[in-house]
């Protein structure tokens, strides 16, 4: 086991699907909307819980959605947020 450094900074490398992510957050935001969901709940279930359920399969967002880490979605996220600061 390796020992840890308490003192430094860990990097977390940034993956280079954003375009990727947006598309995808897009096209689920529609197909939730459009079967009278609310979008913002529904993502946020599904990204506190893992449960894909929480995604409609309508426009085929629950496959689109499962394509991409929960972790990168967040990712994504904190930075749009962060770049209106």
């Amino acid at each position: 086991m390796s020992k840890v450094d308490l003192n430094n900074t860990m990097n977390y490398p940034i993956p280079e699907r954003t375009n990727n992510i947006r598309e995808i957050l897009k096209n689920v935001y529609v197909a939730l909307r459009e079967k009278g969901y609310n979008p913002t709940s529904q993502l946020v279930g599904y990204l506190m819980s893992g449960d894909p359920t929480y995604i409609t399969s309508y426009l085929n967002a629950r496959s689109q959605i499962a394509k991409i880490e929960r972790d990168e979605i967040i990712e994504e996220l904190v930075s749009l947020y962060l770049k209106e600061l």
